[in-house]
């Protein structure tokens, strides 16, 4: 979506910027803390969260990282996508990056929607409810909602949002208004104050980073909205943000040298009798970060199937629209982890000391891997990029040091969940790296005359008119050995037609095309499914699709045939047949290679069945189990005993 319009503003403004959009209902907040209100914090804090929002959001992410579109789409896998042939050492940043944004899928639900709704305890009479029961129960709803799509409350987005950023505006602006000289906070030498002369001033760049934690989310969005879209309404949403920021700064100049003792400055500059109408949208706001983070979550483990660099899991398309994707397993394990973060939080305040750690990763994997894309593809200066590499890596790496300190008091939790998406990353790339390696593969030309004589052998029992195997191979005449092995050993499988069908994932997003090979007329026939790294494979209607394609062209003889079909039934006849891995107990390892390949079957017998991921519901499909064997164990003299 490049083409700007009133509506495509709205979508965007509906999509892009639930999580940076709520941030001010937290972020001033944790900047203050238990400290005294005094003018060097306010000044100070607010300068460094409006140079933040200038040079992290805008010109890295809005400037810079929107340039990085593949076909339209963004995202670090779509980056990757890009940047993978320019450099050898890409894999394991691109892993980390992804699995700290898998974490932050995690604790962005709970700290917006428990912010929101701690809003509850300035109403009167209510100043001790307990938020954590109306924060699960608001969080569960959100969660179970998935399965049936987010289309019909996707369409109410943008109004929300743009009631919300509206407010934003209003309520910073009334503030300002009574209290102009927080403008002065602009001034870079506040920021400069702050971190150099404030007791442990520099650590406060943990807080400060909350202001700028949906600029990688920003990016992920691409697809959903186009660039000139999300660059357009940026400036309407930074106007509001440091509005708002302002705003709060200037009702805290009017309590110099107090506590805060709790209060939430957000809710604070709320006239009381807009209080719960402002908790509402808050809410309504935080449920639309809740769910551009978890719809984000499931576009992420997508692609990272597609990439192999995730298990096969079931995969489902709730409605009709394009890209909306719907995981039950990651819908599962993100409901479970917010609903631990809650329990053991219990406030957002605890939340707030926790968030951020996971996400500055992210941030920084992304920044090493634009400096690719900057040089190599935008064929950039080096110079140029050297510098910019430079000041987002102090910038970063900043960020990154100051939110350490987060690490004791809960940042290691979602530390541990990103670690854990990580090593399933890791296991599942590397284990089919090391299976690939100890694959062995044959010139399927040298087999040809003997399929096409095991074909015409009348003595053997047909096993299907067409009998198609899913290949790895990715040159055209190649196959696996084991292939050969399962067609000519034991029992013979006779077919009139040989297939052997190999899907390769492509840098693109929605690549969808097929290339034939035809090595024996009519009888041995290799094709290649090139399909974009954002589409879920439909192989068996792909497959009855080229069929008809090569029948109605009179590339086959095959439409001399009657369809290859019978009297009895018009469907084609045709078996796929689907070569599966066990690690063979004939093998010595490694360390290294041990731990990677038994996680790697752990997570395979856990995952969805080959069939199944490969969109084949309703063929004829034969499961052949193999063994992988990766280092042969040696074998000990064996005698017979006299």
């Amino acid at each position: 979506m490049n083409k700007v319009t009133a509506g495509s503003l709205l979508v965007a403004l509906g999509i892009i910027y639930g999580d940076i959009g709520t941030s001010p209902l937290y972020t001033f907040k944790a900047i203050i803390g238990g400290k005294p209100v005094s003018e060097t914090i306010v000044l100070g804090g607010i300068s460094c969260i409006f140079w933040t929002l200038v040079l992290q959001t805008t010109v890295k992410y809005v400037w810079l990282t929107l340039k990085a579109d593949n076909q339209g789409e963004g995202g670090i896998f779509s980056l990757y996508s890009l940047v993978k042939r320019y450099g050898k050492h890409m894999i394991v940043p691109t892993m980390i990056g992804a699995a700290a944004l898998l974490a932050d899928g995690m604790i962005t639900p709970a700290v917006s929607v428990t912010s929101a709704i701690e809003g509850l305890t300035k109403i009167k009479g209510l100043e001790h409810i307990s938020v954590v029961p109306i924060v699960i129960a608001i969080i569960s709803v959100i969660f179970f909602l998935q399965r049936f799509g987010s289309q019909k409350v996707g369409n109410a987005f943008g109004p929300i949002m743009t009631v919300w950023f509206s407010l934003l505006l209003i309520l910073g602006i009334s503030q300002i208004a009574v209290n102009p000289s927080v403008v002065k906070a602009l001034n870079p030498y506040y920021a400069y104050e702050l971190l150099a002369n404030y007791p442990n001033g520099f650590w406060l760049l943990g807080a400060v980073f909350l202001c700028t934690t949906g600029a990688e989310a920003l990016y992920s969005d691409l697809g959903h909205c186009g660039k000139e879209n999300i660059r357009l309404t940026w400036g309407f949403v930074k106007t509001c943000l440091v509005a708002n920021y302002l705003g709060q700064g200037a009702w805290m100049l009017q309590h110099n040298g107090s506590m805060l003792h709790g209060k939430n400055p957000f809710f604070e500059i709320v006239p009381d009798w807009f209080l719960l109408p402002g908790i509402i949208i808050a809410t309504l706001a935080a449920l639309v970060a809740s769910q551009a983070l978890i719809s984000g979550s499931f576009t992420l483990i997508n692609e990272a199937i597609n990439l192999n660099f995730w298990q096969r899991v079931a995969v489902k398309q709730p409605t009709e629209t394009k890209g909306q994707i719907y995981i039950p397993s990651i819908n599962a394990i993100l409901w479970v982890g917010c609903i631990i973060v809650i329990l053991y939080f219990q406030d957002s305040s605890r939340m707030e000391a926790a968030y951020g750690l996971a996400i500055t990763l992210a941030m920084l994997m992304t920044t090493y891997l634009l400096s690719f894309f900057l040089m190599y593809k935008l064929k950039w200066n080096k110079f140029i990029v050297y510098g910019l590499l430079l000041v987002f890596g102090v910038i970063e790496l900043s960020f990154f040091v100051a939110n350490a300190l987060k690490f004791k008091e809960g940042g290691y939790i979602t530390v541990f969940i990103g670690g854990l998406f990580f090593v399933v990353m890791y296991a599942s790339y590397f284990a089919r790296k090391i299976n690939i390696r100890y694959t062995k593969y044959v010139d399927l030309k040298e087999h040809s005359e003997k399929l096409v004589e095991l074909s015409n052998d009348k003595e053997i029992p047909k096993i299907a008119t067409h009998l198609v195997y899913l290949s790895k191979a990715e040159s055209r005449n190649n196959i696996e050995e084991r292939i050969i092995h399962s067609i000519f050993d034991r029992k013979p499988k006779r077919a009139d037609v040989y297939w052997f069908l190999h899907i390769n994932r492509t840098n693109e997003p929605y690549t969808l095309n097929y290339e034939v090979f035809e090595l024996m007329d009519d009888k041995v026939i290799k094709i290649v499914l090139n399909i974009g790294f954002r589409i879920q494979p439909k192989t068996e209607l792909y497959f009855q699709q080229i069929i008809d394609d090569l029948i109605a062209n009179q590339e086959l003889n095959m439409h001399l045939r009657n369809n290859v079909s019978s009297k009895y039934n018009s469907s084609i006849d045709f078996k796929f047949i689907i070569m599966e891995k066990y690690l063979s107990v004939d093998n010595e390892f490694r360390l290294k290679e041990s731990l990677i390949l038994k996680i790697y079957f752990l997570l395979k017998r856990l995952s969805q069945r080959e069939e199944k991921a490969f969109g084949l519901d309703r063929s004829d499909v034969s499961i052949e189990s193999v063994p992988l064997v990766y280092q042969p164990t040696s074998l000990e003299e064996l005698t017979r005993k006299q």
